[in-house]
């Protein structure tokens, strides 16, 4: 136990700055994967990409996942560690991204033929790396965090994801300036930024190996993968539903926010363009200016979930959350004629969603941390689920859209935040990377079908007024492929009732707070 003591893990500094790190990683990729959500009206303009050929590229990132990219990544990550890992799927991601950006300028043919399958390649590749990244990083958060603040790491670290997610929504078309190839390189940039990042904390990875002599032994005694592992692992009946819930509740979201600027923007009336009056600079840049609100908001929410159990008394906790309150009101009312500008266009509107997860992930993973109830929240987390989708394609509210894209945000931090954590205890901690990649890896067949089947669905729901569309003499009609996402949260509701329900029986204590067991 003193060893224990004297690891790097077990100083809490340390231990964030190591989340900070890894964090770069899930940032960018998150970034590369929807940031072409804000471009989908460019890409039809200038591009000439069909709904059905934006939902290709989109879909096919996960192609190569389909067939068992992620468990291989996966079973690499669990025999050979977190650095090498690190080190080639992050070299695959960034070389993806490179293609895509290539292909956008038009370096390898400015036809749009060539131009489209060189983006899908891009695509491909970059996909293969990112869900295995996606793996890593929980992996290691679980490594330094376990028996610490692990389900609070978990969603900070989702929180930087999100972060990608509105970022790269909210601010693409600003960076794009008319054409599409600035956006695309401007987001391949930042995986190569983060891949330095994570060559940085590979330095301190080592040093806790070599530190902490129990973990090396057991990874000794437990290297070599074998196939009873996965065969345990794919009939357990908790990690089963577990699962499955991944699965629908991601493919109500995810595809859900590549389309959603477009959706306002047709079914609301939003704007596709910000005006040239209300909107927030730094330095002479819209981009530096949306980039910093977000960050800040981001803050406050670490503000809430982070310092408070820090704090000695409730009285001083009670304090603090006035102030902070007061702070952020003061923050939104000063920035109010600009938020009214930001909310009548498409892509800045759509970011709410993942915007609530910057706000809401951190915390829940501390309430997750406290007071356990993990499945009940992931119930809760499907409710809201379908309340946004219900609201953006059964009404024609905007006051009724703004709750659901709301809601929807509130139920991507909820399901998350309680979902990840909960599968460190039912797996043990030496195959959570095979664990993981099984999850990613079905996950993927539902994203992959999702995001090119709502693009589909909505030209086939549309394919009457095509032409009059690309005219802007007509717009999309969504109701029939949101409500195809009404259906995956009904479903995922199910999955989340049959995961509580086993977890009873067997024991894992996904109900109990952090450390607890039952």
């Amino acid at each position: 136990m003193e060893t224990a003591k004297r690891t790097m893990r077990d100083n809490a500094a340390i231990r964030w700055a190591m989340l900070v790190l890894l964090s770069g990683l899930t940032f960018s990729t998150y970034w590369f994967q929807d940031f072409m959500s804000g471009l989908k009206g460019l890409m039809f303009t200038e591009l000439g990409f069909s709904s059905e050929e934006f939902g290709r590229i989109i879909g096919l990132t996960t192609f190569a996942n389909l067939f068992g990219m992620i468990i291989v990544g996966g079973i690499i990550l669990d025999k050979w560690g977190i650095r090498i890992t690190g080190y080639v799927f992050g070299l695959l991601a960034t070389l993806g991204a490179s293609i895509t950006a290539m292909a956008a300028a038009g370096f390898f043919g400015a036809d749009k033929g060539t131009m489209l399958t060189m983006m899908i390649v891009g695509r491909i590749l970059f996909g293969s790396g990112l869900e295995i990244l996606c793996v890593l990083a929980t992996r290691t958060i679980v490594k330094w965090f376990k028996g610490y603040e692990l389900a609070l790491a978990m969603a900070i670290n989702i929180g930087f994801g999100r972060l990608g997610t509105a970022l790269g929504i909210a601010s693409s078309l600003d960076i794009a300036g008319g054409h599409v190839s600035p956006a695309v390189t401007f987001a391949a940039t930042l995986i190569g930024f983060s891949l330095i990042m994570f060559i940085i904390y590979s330095f301190f990875d080592a040093r806790i190996d070599k530190q902490n002599k129990e973990l090396a032994d057991m990874a000794a005694e437990d290297e070599e993968f074998k196939f009873g592992d996965l065969v345990k692992l794919v009939t357990n009946s908790s990690f089963i539903y577990i699962t499955l819930l991944c699965v629908t509740f991601y493919a109500a979201v995810f595809p859900f926010i590549q389309y959603a600027p477009d959706l306002l923007i047709n079914k609301f009336g939003f704007t596709e363009a910000m005006p040239a009056t209300g909107v927030f600079s730094v330095g002479g840049s819209v981009t530096t200016g949306t980039i910093m609100v977000y960050v800040v908001i981001f803050l406050f929410a670490l503000g809430f979930s982070v310092v408070p159990a820090r704090l000695p008394s409730k009285q001083a906790r009670r304090i603090f959350f006035v102030l902070i309150i007061a702070s952020f009101s003061a923050l939104v009312y000063s920035f109010r004629d600009i938020l009214e500008v930001w909310f009548h266009n498409g892509s800045k509107t759509a970011s709410l969603i993942p915007l609530g997860t910057i706000i809401f992930t951190p915390i829940f993973g501390n309430i997750v941390d406290k007071k356990g109830k993990a499945a009940s929240l992931m119930i809760l987390g499907s409710s809201l689920l379908i309340f946004g989708h219900l609201s953006l394609s059964v009404f024609n509210s905007v006051a009724l859209a703004y709750m659901g894209l709301l809601s929807l945000g509130i139920a991507f931090a909820l399901v998350p935040a309680a979902m990840w954590p909960s599968v460190a205890k039912i797996v043990p901690e030496n195959r959570l990377g095979t664990a993981y990649a099984t999850m990613f890896t079905v996950q993927n067949w539902g994203l992959g079908l999702f995001f090119w089947g709502l693009g589909a669905v909505l030209d086939w729901a549309n394919r009457d007024h095509l032409e009059a569309i690309k005219n802007k003499q007509m717009m999309f009609d969504y109701t029939i492929p949101i409500l195809v996402l009404v259906a995956c949260g009904v479903i995922s509701i199910f999955l989340a009732y049959k995961l509580k329900f086993h977890d009873k029986r067997q024991g894992y204590g996904l109900e109990l707070p952090s450390g607890h067991k039952s």
